[in-house]
């Protein structure tokens, strides 16, 4: 049988699916081992690994680390995105600088010929290096500062890079007398969840991270290759957002189907961009509708209403050209470049590259309806008088604008609004979940939403959810079918 050209050419079609859970499990996982994310999966993941490294490293230049005890995806980050930090976090509550401060001087504390270490050894060696800091600094009398140092030491446990020997780190934080812990160390661990795509110490920018912009000679297989970055790394993909040379080879046919057959989702095209569904609901960490608390629902609850105003007052609607992404890009930059130390930086040797990502100079931007605040308030008012105040949990129901808040957060994260001064635009994705409200939980006999806990999706015995259940994994989100969707986008990486 003649070999097929493109993604996956090697995987009889039988095989074709499995291949795919193994394909999506990578991309939303940064480190596969033994037991993480779940028993079972490392083997499913290494069977495919030869086709998969190819196929990731000729659609989108990425390279997989696969051996025997663990797989990592290396990615090539074409621009920032505030979405990226999810992947460094506890309880789903995402780093602040000084535990992503003290992740990294915990990391560099480890001496590789050590195959074990102390907790009381480690924080008598982390300390002077946080002093070193100017503005971070290590008390071990500051309940902030232990608690940081906790969270990043715990962030290395679920990896597997540290290992619990004895002890507890729990009764350390507690401040119990003579409390200790011991760690194994491991070193390969350690090693492939740090690989900056250039040396730290030469960066000038954090935009020295990122993959060299697309210059126009180049042609369209580089710009086809950024094409499917994009797709994978963000759940709606807008031709006004990129530079004309992607933009062009995203329209064209090809980029976006080898991504759909790499992954198992679906294209949906529009005139105004391109996303991926994904029908199955396994290729998310952000499931949107139907599944999460108050703040999920009452985002989706805010889409149907607004849906609604727009079929009674569209041409009363402020409708404004919107700059391309490329200007949030250049603001987070400078949010970032702003906690870059200077001092030992090799300036001749620094790679900076000033030019923002994202449209370029010939992009036309599009006019979106813009929903005011007084709207929006009014619309979660409406919520509450109709569900009652209980149904948004205790959380939420004495802080309707902060639920409104929290909601609006959650959509511009999966790119379905983009805040404005004044309130939200509405982004063109967003209508497709117009009929939303028929993929919500019915309501109780109390008149009450069901916004309480889910129950955990069952588990295939291929260690993937069973079918039509969601995962949550720590990185990102992709659209699923719009009366029942999920949103992915895959941009949690470690450096």
């Amino acid at each position: 049988m003649a070999r097929r050209r493109g993604p996956a050419r090697t995987v009889d079609p039988a095989d074709l699916g499995t291949y795919q859970q193994a394909v999506r499990r990578v991309l939303t996982c940064d480190l596969i081992t033994a037991d993480r994310p779940r028993p079972g999966a490392l083997e499913h993941v290494l069977r495919w690994a030869d086709q998969m490294s190819e196929d990731l490293r000729a659609l989108f230049g990425y390279t997989l680390i696969a051996t025997t005890d663990h797989v990592r995806l290396v990615r090539e980050l074409d621009e920032l995105d505030p979405t990226q930090r999810q992947v460094f976090a506890r309880k789903g509550r995402p780093f602040d600088r000084r535990r992503l401060a003290y992740l990294c001087l915990l990391l560099a504390s480890f001496q590789r010929s050590q195959v074990e270490i102390s907790l009381g050894d480690l924080v008598r060696r982390f300390t002077p290096s946080a002093n070193e800091v100017d503005g971070l600094g290590y008390d071990p009398t500051d309940s902030t500062h232990k608690a940081a140092l906790v969270d990043a030491a715990h962030w290395l446990l679920d990896r597997g890079a540290l290992h619990l020997s004895d002890g507890s780190l729990e009764a350390w934080a507690r401040g119990h007398e003579h409390a200790d812990a011991l760690f194994d160390i491991d070193h390969e661990i350690c090693e492939i969840l740090f690989r900056p795509a250039r040396p730290v110490q030469h960066l000038g920018s954090v935009t020295g991270l990122l993959s060299d912009p697309v210059p126009r000679e180049l042609g369209r297989e580089r710009a086809a290759q950024r094409a499917r970055r994009l797709l994978i790394e963000h759940p709606v993909v807008l031709y006004a957002d990129l530079d004309p040379e992607v933009a062009s080879a995203l329209r064209t046919k090809g980029p976006a189907e080898d991504v759909a057959r790499m992954t198992g989702t679906v294209v949906e095209r529009r005139a105004e961009g391109v996303l991926l569904a994904d029908p199955s609901g396994l290729f998310t960490d952000r499931p949107f509708p139907g599944r999460g608390g108050a703040v999920t629902r009452t985002a989706g609850l805010l889409l149907a209403q607004i849906a609604d105003l727009f079929e009674t007052s569209w041409a009363a609607l402020d409708h404004r050209e919107l700059p391309a992404r490329g200007h949030e890009h250049g603001d987070l930059v400078r949010q970032v470049d702003a906690g870059l130390p200077r001092h030992g930086v090799v300036g001749e040797l620094a790679w900076t590259d000033p030019s923002p990502a994202g449209a370029g100079p010939d992009a036309d931007p599009d006019r979106v309806p813009v929903v005011d605040r007084a709207r929006l308030e009014g619309m979660v008012a409406d919520l509450f008088a109709e569900f009652g105040s209980a149904s948004f949990t205790n959380t939420w129901q004495q802080d309707p604008h902060g639920l409104l808040d929290a909601a609006l957060a959650l959509l511009a994260d999966l790119r379905l609004v983009r805040p404005t001064p004044d309130g939200v635009a509405v982004m063109p994705a967003a209508l497709r979940y117009r009929n939303i409200q028929g993929a919500l939980p019915e309501r109780a006999d109390t008149g009450q939403l069901p916004f309480g806990p889910l129950a955990a999706p069952d588990t295939a015995e291929d260690g993937e959810p069973a079918d039509g259940a969601a995962e949550h994994t720590s990185e990102g989100q992709h659209p699923g079918a719009p009366d029942a969707a999920d949103l992915h986008q895959t941009e949690g990486s470690t450096p």
